[in-house]
Parts: C-alpha cells; sequence; structure tokens
C-alpha cells in the first residue's frame, strides 16, 4: 500500500491542487496531513482519497472547530494534535511536532513502524530503531515544496517535488 504525506499546506490552494494531481498520478491509497491546514478549502481538495488530517500550531483553537468541520464534510477524519492510525499492517502516528517532548515521546517509544511530522517546512526521513520518522516538507513557505510517498509493505519512503 503506497500512501501520501502532506503538510504545513497553509491554506495555499495552487500548491494543493498540485500536490493533488502528483498523489492521483501516483496512485496512492490514502493521505496523512501533518497540520498546519490552514483553511477549510484544503480538505475537499484532497477528498479523493480516504485522508487523516491532525491539527498545527497555525491551526488555532479557533480554527479548529471550522477545519474539523469541513474535515467530517468531505467525509475524512480528523484526529485533533494527535493520530493513531493503522494501515497496510502498519502502525503510525501523525503529529505535527510543535510539542517538542511529545514529538520526542512519540519518535523514542518504538510503538510505531512510521511517524509522520510536520512544522520545520523541511522535507527528511530517518529510521530511529524500527521506526520510520517522516517530514514530507511544506507546500507553503518552502523551497522546494514537497510531498512524500511511503510503501508501507517495504517501508521506503520518497520525497517528491511539486
Amino acid at each position: 500500500m503506497n500512501i501520501g504525506v502532506v503538510s504545513d499546506t497553509h491554506g495555499h490552494i495552487a500548491n494543493t491542487l498540485a500536490a493533488a494531481r502528483i498523489l492521483e498520478a501516483l496512485e496512492v491509497e490514502a493521505v496523512l496531513h501533518c497540520g498546519d491546514i490552514g483553511s477549510p478549502q484544503i480538505p475537499k481538495l484532497l477528498a479523493s482519497w480516504p485522508v487523516h488530517f491532525v491539527f498545527g500550531n497555525c491551526d488555532h483553537a479557533y480554527e479548529e472547530i471550522e477545519l474539523r468541520l469541513a474535515i467530517e464534510a468531505a467525509g475524512l477524519t480528523c484526529h485533533g494534535r494527535f493520530g493513531e492510525i493503522d494501515l497496510g499492517g502498519r502502525h503510525i502516528a501523525l503529529i505535527h511536532s510543535d510539542d517538542a517532548r511529545l514529538f520526542r515521546k512519540v519518535v523514542s517509544g518504538g510503538k510505531y513502524d512510521l511517524v509522520c511530522y510536520g512544522h520545520t517546512h523541511e522535507a527528511e526521513f530517518h529510521c530511529e530503531g524500527k521506526t520510520l520518522v517522516l517530514n514530507p516538507g511544506a507546500l507553503y513557505r518552502a523551497t522546494p515544496h514537497t510531498i512524500a510517498v511511503v510503501d508501507l509493505a517495504t517501508m521506503q519512503a520518497e520525497i517528491v517535488r511539486i
């Protein structure tokens, strides 16, 4: 199972549409959004897949209600500030990573096969023990704008420029 991972859209519609076209071409089966959604328009742009969202530090509390409603209206899943998901036989954590203490605990705990995070706007992936730790980069305020694709069968990740 291949999944797409995006983060830090910050309401940027054009870049999110470009990412969606790439994810479609790559035939991903699900998408994870690592926070800083930024606009209630973003969920419907990704509604071609089952999508799991978490909130980031820029998704302020007063906006979280509106974002949650938009996510649910699109038939997608909102996990609040932390998501724990089972996909393709893998146990996955979804977090924005602005809470550094929680992020370190999740990464170092050995509980997850994959930890997807955002916040830094810098694409990277590495292994900590058996855990693949992945930041897809950002679709806003990043050079270049990037997303990631993960093959859950092999746990191979690829950063993709949009």
